[in-house]
């Protein structure tokens, strides 16, 4: 009887998959690369293909490490970053590259959105401030810039979105997906249409909600002979990829508290609760009734990559971290700003800028590297003081890592 799962997730860097036997845990795994694309300052796109390519990659080399046969898969989840924004025509192909949600670019759509929509209105309905990862600026930003696009789309959603619908040929959209796009109501549970006429979105473009958990589909005939998994199989809504990580690292109980390393950097807290604060997101638990308070830099780990291919010579991570590790704390005076894609929390703003501060003469690739990891740091950091600040203290703290 089948009985394995497959996990698929649309990273920043990477796309990965799994296959978990439940009792025995996971007995196969793989990863092929995905690729940012950053042409102009604050921008971040992806291109959508080229995760759909990969999950047909990694499902088939996963059935092959595991020596099952596609009817041993029972049932396939994906998760991944959000809220990406990506395009569909109506015969389901990508109008343009994904605009990812660390994408800084809307500034201006912004700025306009906040002088219509008062923050106290946005956040006791969306349940986050407007920022540079809400969905409604970039749409506008799009009709300004890219009319072509606006005028192809039919279809709008996020990464694991994607992923689902191309699997089962049903449009849904994620909860947390349509939670953190701020077009959501949180109260009401439905999307928001007076927010949606702001962003002038026609209600059509978006899927019917589902919580995580739900079957949205069975694989296609299509997705079958793409990806190799049985024609049949179930597909449900799957989860945003800190969401999922939360679940999976044992956070539960009000006060436990999750690092999450990534391209982006992530620093979650469970709550019985919902509390809204314009610093942070607020995120649906995987647990019904429950919640998670979302503090997300822009970057992290993708300005340790960049460091690593522009300024060290593709070095290997282990020779920068024996480098960095003979540097005093505080680098010697060197500090960095990691405000490389503009910041999302816990200020919210799309024009900060990344800054290696205090360079001398006497400072070396070790200080800088070390400074760069101090810097990411202190971000965390900064979060746990907004978190002090609402009277929330982590009662016990994890760590997981991404890509």
């Amino acid at each position: 009887m089948a009985k394995l799962i497959l996990g698929i997730d649309i990273g920043t860097t990477a796309t990965k998959g799994i296959l978990l036997d439940p009792d025995a845990g996971i007995v196969a795994e793989s990863e092929a690369p995905a690729t940012l694309h950053t042409i102009h300052p604050g921008w971040a796109e992806e291109d959508p293909e080229e995760w759909w390519q990969n999950v047909a990659t990694i499902t088939r080399a996963c059935l092959h490490a595991a020596g099952a046969e596609n009817g041993d898969v029972a049932a396939v989840g994906a998760s991944g970053m959000v809220p990406t924004l990506i395009l569909l025509d109506p015969a389901g192909k990508v109008v343009r590259p994904s605009i990812q949600q660390n994408d800084a670019r809307p500034h201006q759509e912004i700025a306009a959105f906040r002088t219509q929509v008062p923050e106290t209105e946005a956040l006791e309905k969306t349940g986050s401030a407007i920022t540079q990862q809400s969905i409604g600026p970039k749409l506008l930003w799009l009709r300004q810039h890219e009319p072509e696009a606006m005028a192809q789309a039919a279809h709008l959603m996020g990464s694991y979105d994607f992923v689902a619908y191309r699997l089962t040929g049903n449009r849904s959209s994620e909860r947390n997906w349509a939670l953190e796009s701020g077009l959501f109501d949180l109260r009401r549970q439905t999307w928001d249409e007076g927010i949606l006429t702001l962003a002038t979105i026609d209600p059509r473009l978006l899927g019917t909600v589902r919580w995580a958990s739900e079957v949205v589909g069975d694989v296609s005939r299509e997705a079958a002979r793409h990806t190799g998994l049985r024609a049949g199989t179930p597909v449900v809504a799957g989860s945003a990829d800190h969401i999922a990580s939360a679940f999976s690292a044992g956070l539960k109980a009000p006060g436990d508290l999750l690092v999450k390393l990534g391209g982006a950097g992530d620093i979650l807290y469970s709550l019985d609760d919902p509390v809204v604060d314009s610093r942070l997101f607020l995120d649906y638990h995987v647990i019904p009734g429950k919640f998670i308070l979302n503090g997300c830099m822009a970057a992290s780990g993708s300005i340790i990559k960049w460091f690593r291919q522009q300024c060290a010579s593709g070095s290997e991570y282990a020779t920068l971290d024996d480098l960095a590790s003979v540097v005093a704390p505080g680098s010697e005076g060197l500090v960095l700003l990691p405000y490389f894609l503009g910041e999302k929390t816990p200020i919210h703003d799309p024009l900060a800028r990344g800054v290696l501060f205090g360079l001398s003469l006497t400072h070396t690739l070790g200080h800088m590297y070390r400074a760069i990891l101090e810097g990411i740091a202190y971000g965390f950091r900064h979060h746990l003081a907004v978190l002090a600040d609402r009277g929330l203290v982590a009662t016990r703290a994890r760590v997981t890592n991404g890509r």
